[in-house]
């Protein structure tokens, strides 16, 4: 089932209130305060009045609940769906969760009806053994604070064994891989996650975590023809963004992103042709340009 009255504004307000009287914690003045604020204004004389009289029964005179568990509500038909649907990324393996329950639910869609005409088609090993293993391993060095010895291979190809202290996880979006970001003493490293190697988890406990770079600083000037503004404001979703409207066709929009991906926003800010332009700042600039007179030599 897509709807059932069950989720609508009175079970849901009815269900609160059973868990407050289930942690003993309901008063009557709570109980009108949850049903002014969840139900419609006709509900504050049906709602108080059948859980506290004899036709619902699920509440005792003294505001406890007569229920032994809190009140849940069940997946509907489109949850389980669209849940088998996230279960069937192959991403999804990394973070060793529990797939069974939903074998023979329908998925919404399957990952083969997904086609992807931005990103680059050699992204991680996601399904690999030892690629699940090692990313497992740094995930878990991240919760438990401590710092991680890895082998990897640089872009240049050559091999390098450093202790690290992982800041954090990202997942790139056009380039389909994990990086981590990690500290070797003060020098900050951005590692594509299958060019690791090997790692391994130290004894060392991470106290303070180093300070971040400060991030870089894209302004963008667009004209909102062809759903411009919803297409770069969805496109960049993922980066801290501030958005100014200019007039009644035109926006400004300042992106915070990392120092590392200053190539692929160069890309990235090119796919949207004439209706976006770079305001600031000057070596962005210079680096749209570098980059279109380029294409014009290959062209």
């Amino acid at each position: 089932m897509l709807f059932h009255e069950i989720y609508g504004n009175y079970y849901r307000t009815t269900a609160d209130i059973l868990k407050e009287a289930g942690h003993g914690t309901l008063t009557k003045e709570r109980m009108m305060a949850l049903v002014r604020e969840g139900a419609f204004g006709e509900s504050i004389l049906s709602i108080p009045d059948g859980l506290q009289g004899e036709e619902w029964r699920v509440l005792h005179r003294d505001l406890t609940s007569a229920l032994e568990h809190d009140p849940l509500m069940p997946m509907t038909l489109l949850e389980k769906q669209w849940m088998k649907t996230l279960l069937l990324d192959p991403r999804i393996q990394l973070f060793n969760l529990e797939l069974t329950g939903l074998e023979d639910m329908e998925p919404l869609f399957t990952p083969d009806m997904i086609v992807y005409y931005d990103r680059y088609t050699d992204g991680d090993p996601y399904q690999d053994a030892d690629y699940i293993s090692r990313f497992q391993t740094i995930l878990q060095a991240l919760r438990e604070g401590r710092s991680l010895l890895i082998d990897f291979e640089s872009r240049r190809h050559r091999m390098h064994e450093v202790e690290v202290k992982p800041e954090y996880l990202e997942y790139s979006e056009k380039d389909d891989c994990f990086r981590l970001v990690a500290y070797d003493d003060d020098y900050r490293r951005v590692i594509r996650l299958s060019r690791i190697e090997y790692c391994e988890i130290t004894d060392t406990v991470i106290s303070v975590q180093p300070n971040a770079e400060p991030k870089m600083s894209l302004t963008l000037e667009l004209v909102d023809e062809r759903k411009a503004l919803q297409r770069v404001l969805l496109h960049f979703s993922h980066l801290e963004k501030e958005t100014k409207r200019l007039d009644d066709t035109h926006y400004r929009v300042t992106l915070k992103y990392d120092r590392e991906d200053e190539t692929e926003m160069v890309i990235r800010v090119l796919s949207f042709g004439s209706l976006v332009r770079v305001v600031e700042p000057e070596s962005f600039i210079g680096l749209i340009r570098e980059r279109l007179r380029r294409q014009k030599k290959l062209g």
